[in-house]
C-alpha cells in the first residue's frame, strides 16, 4: 500500500506543476509535468486495482 500512497504524492505534485506551468505559460513544463501526470497516475491506478484484485505488489527477490 505504501506503493500507491508514493505514485499519488507524486502525481499530485506533478499535477501542482503543471497548474504552475500553464500559470506561467511554460510550454515544455506543461509537456512534461503532463506527461507525467499521465504516466505516474497510471501507474496508481493500475497498482491500486492490483492491489484490491488480490495480486498485491511484487515483491523483491
Amino acid at each position: 500500500m505504501g506503493l500507491v500512497i508514493i505514485f499519488t504524492l507524486v502525481t499530485l505534485l506533478c499535477a501542482y506543476g503543471t497548474l504552475r506551468s500553464l500559470k506561467a505559460k511554460n510550454m515544455l513544463g506543461i509537456f512534461f509535468a503532463g506527461a507525467s501526470v499521465l504516466v505516474f497516475g497510471w501507474f496508481t491506478v493500475m497498482t491500486f486495482i492490483g492491489i484490491l484484485g488480490g495480486h498485491g505488489v511484487p515483491g523483491a527477490h
